[in-house]
C-alpha cells in the first residue's frame, strides 16, 4: 500500500478510494471556457481536474480560473500541467493544490549529447537537484503537490544514453527525481509510468515500484495509456493497462486519455474501477452469453434488468440462460434470474430459490420485488 498523501481536500493513496481524474482541452488564457468544462468534469465524477500551463502567463491565469471555481461553489483540486518552463511551474504551483513535471523536458538540456562518462552524469543530476530546488522550495511552503511524470519517447538525454528509450529508462528517469526530492526533504509526490504501448506502460510502472520499494519508498501511484485514441480501441487500451495494474495492486488515481471531449473519460474511468473490483459505483451482473439451451430472450432481459436496477451499487446479479451452469456460475451473485424452460424464469436470493417458473414478461418486476423486500432496493 502507498503512502497517503492530501490534494487540496483530496485524499490519495494509503487505501483512500482510487482518485478519477481528467484533464480540460480549452485555452488556459479562456477562463470561462476553462471554468465550464471543469465544471462539465466534476459533474460527471471527476474529482481532479489538470490544466495545461505552458508559460508563465497561463500559470498566473490559473489563479482567475481557480477564483471562479470557487464563486461557483466548486472547490475541486487542481494540477498545473507543465513541460518546458520551470518559472511556469514555480508560479502554477503557488495557486493550484499540485504540479505535474516531466523529467524528460524539464530540466535536461537538448545538446544532442549521446555519450556521458560517469562523472558528466553526476554532474548532470547534482544539476537536477540545484533547479529542482527552487520549486520544491515553492511546493513544501505551500503544501503543493507534485506529480513526476515520466512520459516513453521523452527521455533526457543523460538517460537514453544509459538505457535506451526503454521501460527501464522510464523507471530509473523518475526514481533519480525520487531520490533529489527525498534528499530535499519533499514527499509530497505522486509518480506516473505512461506511454501509447500498453505493454510499456504496463512494464515500467512495475519496474519502478520495484525500484521504489527496494529504496524504502510508497509514494501514489498515477496510472494511464496516453494517447489512446478514441471510441473502442482507446476504451480497451486503458482497460487493458489500467487494468492490469489494479489488478496488481497498484494504483492510486487514474486518467483514461481519450481523443474525445474529455467528460467521455469519466465513465469508462469507474467502468474500469468497477470491472477491477478497486471502486465499486454501480451494480454488477453476471450475465451468459446463451447457447442453445437458452429458451428465453436473454438479451432483452439483460438490459431491462440493467435499465431498472444499474443504480444499485455494490448489489450483484447474475443473469443466466439455463439452470446447467447458471447457478454455479453466478455464485457470488446476491440475485440470480435464471431460465428454467421456454420463457419461464426461476429467480434466485444467493444461492437459494425463491420462485420458480415465472413467465419472463412478469420477471424482471419480480426481480425488482425481491431486491426490494431483501432491503436493498434503493431509488434512482
Amino acid at each position: 500500500m502507498s503512502k497517503q498523501i492530501t490534494i487540496g481536500n483530496l485524499k490519495m493513496g494509503g487505501g483512500a478510494p482510487i482518485v478519477v481524474q481528467s484533464m480540460t482541452n480549452t485555452d488556459t488564457m479562456d477562463t470561462e471556457a476553462t471554468v465550464r468544462q471543469t465544471l462539465q468534469l466534476v459533474e460527471a465524477g471527476c474529482e481532479m481536474v489538470r490544466i495545461t500551463a505552458p508559460d508563465v502567463k497561463a500559470a498566473q491565469n490559473l489563479y482567475n480560473i481557480k477564483n471562479e471555481l470557487a464563486k461557483r461553489g466548486c472547490n475541486v483540486p487542481l494540477v498545473a500541467d507543465i513541460h518546458f518552463n520551470p518559472l511556469a511551474a514555480e508560479t502554477a504551483a503557488t495557486i493550484v493544490e499540485k504540479v505535474r513535471v516531466n523529467p524528460g523536458n524539464y530540466t535536461d538540456r537538448n545538446t544532442g549529447k549521446i555519450h556521458f562518462t560517469d562523472q558528466e552524469y553526476a554532474d548532470e543530476l547534482k544539476r537536477i537537484a540545484e533547479k529542482m530546488s527552487t520549486l520544491i522550495e515553492i511546493c513544501k511552503k505551500h503544501g503543493t503537490a507534485m506529480r513526476i511524470g515520466t512520459n516513453h519517447g521523452s527521455l533526457s538525454e543523460r538517460v537514453m544514453s544509459r538505457f535506451g528509450n526503454t521501460a527501464e529508462g522510464m523507471a530509473q528517469s523518475a526514481i533519480e527525481f525520487a531520490q533529489v526530492c527525498r534528499e530535499q526533504d519533499y514527499d509530497k509526490l505522486v509518480f506516473s509510468m505512461k506511454a501509447s504501448n500498453v505493454k510499456v506502460m504496463v512494464q515500467s510502472t512495475r519496474l519502478f515500484v520495484e525500484k521504489m520499494h527496494a529504496l524504502g519508498m510508497d509514494y501514489p501511484i498515477h496510472l494511464g495509456v496516453t494517447e489512446a485514441g478514441d471510441a473502442m480501441q482507446g476504451r480497451l487500451k486503458s482497460a487493458a493497462g489500467i487494468g492490469a495494474l489494479l489488478v496488481d495492486g497498484i494504483g492510486d488515481t487514474i486518467r483514461v486519455s481519450l481523443t474525445e471531449d474529455p467528460v467521455e473519460e469519466i465513465p469508462v474511468a469507474y467502468d474500469i474501477l468497477q470491472a477491477v473490483g478497486a471502486r465499486i459505483s454501480q451494480a454488477e451482473y453476471i450475465a451468459c452469453p446463451s447457447c442453445g439451451r437458452t429458451q428465453y430472450d436473454i438479451q432483452e432481459a439483460l438490459q431491462q434488468i440493467k435499465a431498472r436496477t444499474h443504480h444499485l451499487k455494490g448489489v450483484k446479479i447474475g443473469v443466466m440462460g439455463c439452470i446447467v451452469n447458471g447457478p454455479g456460475e453466478m455464485a457470488d451473485a446476491h440475485y440470480g434470474y435464471v431460465g428454467s424452460g421456454a420463457g419461464k424464469i426461476t429467480l434466485y436470493k444467493s444461492k437459494e430459490v425463491v420462485t420458480r417458473n415465472i413467465d419472463q414478461k412478469d420477471a424482471v418486476e419480480a426481480l425488482v420485488q425481491l431486491i426490494k423486500d431483501n432491503g436493498d432496493w434503493q431509488e434512482a
